[in-house]
């Protein structure tokens, strides 16, 4: 074949097709239909079943995060939703979602701020700076920024900062909140370009976020410094509690041991030896906290740990690519759900290190593991997941996962340092490699 196509290419093309009649059938039922419904597998739907071995006790229907990138932040809530119910002794709960989107926004902002400062000196069209105002506000985030924006700002219940029409569907909020941001970096750069000192330009970021914050506040609503609150537990006794901060309530209430938690990732590309810690250059929101961290670890130290964390009766928070392989009405993950092969008489070959090298994959979303199903040998078969794409989907919004799905498509999961070795322990004290801001672990970090 030459450069540009011929004619004469083209006619081998149509030939070529002309020549398989089972094209033009694909051709006449993907037309009609797309290609999911004629490209799925009935024999994986007819053994995909939401039976588990080991199941943990949550709430019966899945939460909704309606038309926002939030899936971090409702994974990292419905994890701490399971100490906050035992302690309650309620059957329904959930965390403020609204509460904990308002302080991360808020301190992504003055983050990107800090980030332009920093690189005050780099030039306009860079990498670098494209790519940090390409992405200067987002409502994704990983757990270690989740973990961050607990520790300072504690959390609510639901009912004590509601959802509102801009948490639900963040686009315009976004779209509008961004748009301040580059214009905010644009005064910070020429501040510089005009001689003004890193003093300076920090007193004119001071003007900036008091703007930031009015326009989020607009949005999303003010949050609540102390709040009063009222419930009934399971044995119908009412309670009463308050006035208590929203650092208190996480204390008394929650509980959860953040700094015993590691996230774990499995990322097989060569430029991320195994057994190694890596953090990603310039993702993060709270300036001055910790920073992203994950340990790269082989696929079956992932598996383990995470049974092992679900079989002690922990939930897990998890990040994956969502986008692949999944039947989302049914609630299904599986590599085999949808035979494109036999549709396009073609195969996709690539494996998980070089999808991730070619951009073909990457983390999009962040769940909950609420259960695993064991065969004799204590191998993982399948697993329950816990999404927040509202009860609708899959069983009351609860999805079933192959065990080949969460090799191939799973890229970190949230555990305890307790299901560590010693050896795995030791890279933890160890300074982490870093990143560039593009490398694909961070992905998560900029969903829409």
């Amino acid at each position: 074949m030459d450069k540009g196509i011929t004619f004469d290419d083209i006619k081998h093309f149509s030939k070529s097709f002309d020549t398989v009649p089972k094209n033009q059938l694909a051709l006449n039922a993907v037309a009609k239909n797309g290609i999911g419904p004629v490209a799925l597998d009935r024999t994986v739907v007819n053994n995909s079943d939401h039976t588990y071995s080991h199941l943990i006790e949550t709430p019966k229907e899945a939460t909704n995060q309606k038309h926002s990138g939030r899936c971090w932040l409702f994974a990292g809530v419905n994890t701490l939703r399971q100490a906050a119910m035992k302690k309650l002794n309620v059957e329904k709960f959930e965390l403020s979602q609204a509460y904990l989107m308002f302080w991360d926004k808020l301190e992504k902002a003055n983050f990107f701020l800090e980030n332009i400062i920093e690189t005050r000196d780099e030039p306009l069209n860079g990498r670098l700076l494209m790519w940090l105002l390409s992405q200067p506000l987002s409502d994704g985030g990983q757990w270690d920024m989740f973990g961050n924006l607990i520790k300072k700002y504690g959390v609510v219940p639901k009912s004590a900062m509601v959802e509102t029409y801009s948490s639900s569907e963040s686009r315009t909020m976004n779209a509008l909140l961004v748009a301040k941001l580059r214009e905010d970096a644009q005064k910070l750069r020429e501040l510089h370009n005009e001689g003004a000192s890193e003093n300076k330009m920090r007193q004119s970021k001071g003007k900036l976020m008091e703007e930031f914050y009015r326009m989020l506040t607009i949005h999303l609503g003010k949050p609540p410094s102390s709040f009063f609150w009222e419930w009934r537990d399971k044995d119908k006794k009412f309670q009463r509690y308050g006035d208590i901060t929203p650092q208190d309530f996480f204390k008394e209430f929650v509980g959860f041991e953040l700094d015993d938690m590691v996230c774990l990732i499995n990322a097989p590309t060569e430029d991320k030896p195994y057994n190694r810690l890596y953090t990603v250059q310039y993702l993060g929101n709270v300036v001055g906290g910790e920073c992203v961290r994950y340990l790269n670890v082989p696929m079956k130290i992932v598996k383990k740990t995470t049974v092992d964390m679900i079989v002690d009766g922990n939930t897990v928070w998890f990040g994956c690519d969502a986008g692949k392989m999944m039947e989302r009405n049914m609630g299904i993950l599986n590599k085999r759900i949808y035979n494109y092969d036999l549709v396009y008489g073609t195969q996709f070959k690539q494996d998980k290190a070089n999808r991730l090298d070619y951009g073909q994959s990457r983390m999009t979303h962040a769940m909950v593991f609420t259960g695993v199903d064991l065969d004799n040998a204590k191998n993982p078969k399948k697993w329950r997941v816990e999404n927040s794409w509202g009860p609708k989907l899959g069983d009351k919004g609860y999805m079933m996962m192959s065990n080949e799905w969460f090799e191939e498509f799973l890229y970190e999961v949230m555990v305890d340092k307790k299901t560590l070795s010693p050896n795995l322990l030791k890279v933890l004290e160890t300074e982490p490699i870093v990143l560039p801001p593009w490398d694909p672990m961070g992905s998560l970090a900029n969903a829409k």
